[in-house]
């Protein structure tokens, strides 16, 4: 029987799980160094005891940036049939993680069937589900209420939920004072902040953290500590309220380590590029170097229908200056719930920031693929191309849509193709244009 709860606790006990073997591997990283660093909380490993499909994953110092997929119904779009295909999009092309953020009506069936079927790591945010799941209105929902929730969500088998436990009374003070141009726009930060003005009461997740950790600590679900304040555009970043939550949450962090409860902090949000890489260092000063993940960040306001590219943007310069989880961002953000077009365009646009900040950072064997496409560009070999490309089949259509007349070229140069010149030269033929026939 095993005599740990928690991965935490596993290696602060010096203790080498299933799960922290499958890490390492998948890592190329030493087994005892992982250890040490779930122990001290760098490194995450969400991976609820009740989600039996799971392929474990590592989020933190010296791993890959992970990505994760937001998805799930809402009241205008109710069609679980297609958010499963989104889902299963997002584990063909690597993704780490999926959220199911469903906000409308009984969600448990749909978030169970994902559970069983998922080696994704799983991921909730309590708070949408609470109206639906509880049958009540916000003001009708007393605190144990909202433990109810996270409890249910635990016992399904999730592997990490978002909890806005930072925007107490005293952040909010912050927010208030110094006033904004787009206020609250997290989802979940603004039920609570609603919550707590209609009741005149402390922020539940806030005042009940120890219990709420409790709950956790049962199932080992990684608390991601949800950031409320975070900034909704360019003008907002940077300011009090979301510094001032930062310091909550990096207090908050310390406690659920207390209590052997994995840690992920959430971030920012939109933020020009100047500031990305500050807020990176800030966060991980004042939460311990706990794994960050972000939601971008967003580098300009003005590119609605494009914005998993300035998400990209943003997305890695964060990872490349020190954040661990990206959430991807779909062309859709800030105007509709995404189709599976916008989720694959998302996937990819995440996916290539995080490889790209991986090379930067000089996590093992990043480089690896780049070198191998390197390899097949310069031998001509389109198929080997095809293979290595993040989106082969994307690749593959664009290149087959013009045919070139010489199939050691693409239709943009042709014969004078760099690469075949050069290749030619150097196996001592001659380059003529006008007498190839």
């Amino acid at each position: 029987m095993k005599n740990y709860k928690t991965q935490m606790e596993a290696a602060k006990k010096g203790i080498i799980t299933k799960e922290m073997e499958i890490v390492a591997k998948k890592e190329y990283m030493d087994i005892e160094k992982l250890r040490s660093l779930v122990a001290c909380g760098q490194v995450a490993i969400p991976a609820n005891i009740n989600h039996t499909s799971i392929s474990a994953e590592g989020i933190g110092t010296g791993l890959k940036t992970k990505i994760n997929v937001n998805l799930g119904i809402s009241g205008d779009c109710k069609n679980y049939d297609v958010e499963m295909q989104k889902v299963k999009m997002a584990i063909s092309f690597g993704a780490e993680a999926i959220m199911d953020l469903s906000n409308y009506g009984k969600t448990n069936t749909f978030r169970k069937e994902l559970i069983a079927m998922s080696p994704a790591m799983i991921g909730t945010v309590p708070m949408y589900d609470a109206i639906g799941y509880l049958e009540k209105d916000l003001l009708e929902i007393s605190a144990k209420d909202f433990l109810k929730v996270i409890e249910v969500h635990a016992k399904e088998g999730v592997d990490f939920m978002t909890i806005h436990a930072g925007i107490n009374r005293r952040s909010i003070e912050a927010f208030r004072r110094t006033g904004r141009k787009l206020n609250i726009v997290s989802r979940g930060g603004s039920l609570i902040f609603a919550w707590m003005e209609m009741t005149g009461n402390e922020n539940p997740f806030f005042e009940y953290y120890d219990e709420v950790l409790e709950i956790l600590r049962e199932y080992d679900v990684t608390i991601s500590l949800g950031d409320a304040l975070r900034p909704g555009c360019l003008d907002d970043s940077s300011d009090a309220g979301q510094l001032s939550e930062l310091i909550e949450l990096g207090y908050l962090t310390q406690r659920a380590w207390d209590k052997d409860v994995q840690v992920m902090v959430e971030g920012p949000g939109h933020m020009a590029m100047n500031e990305i890489a500050a807020n990176m260092v800030i966060q991980k000063r004042l939460c311990h170097n706990a794994p960050f993940y972000v939601l971008g960040p967003l580098v300009t306001d003005i590119a609605p229908g494009y914005d998993h590219i300035t998400s990209a943007i943003g997305g890695a310069i964060a990872a490349a200056n020190g954040a661990d989880f990206l959430c991807y961002v779909t062309p859709a953000e800030h105007l509709r719930l995404p189709d599976l077009s916008d989720v694959k365009e998302g996937i990819i646009a995440s996916k290539i920031a995080a490889h790209a900040a991986d090379i930067a950072k000089g996590i093992p064997h990043a480089r690896d693929l780049d070198n191998a496409m390197a390899e097949a560009r310069h031998k001509l070999d389109w198929e080997e191309m095809f293979k290595i490309a993040i989106d082969g089949e994307k690749a593959r259509n664009y290149f087959e849509s013009t045919p070139p007349a010489d199939k050691h070229s693409c239709s943009m140069c042709g014969k004078m193709c760099a690469v075949r010149t050069t290749n030619m030269i150097l196996e001592g033929k001659k380059v003529e244009f006008c007498s190839e026939k």
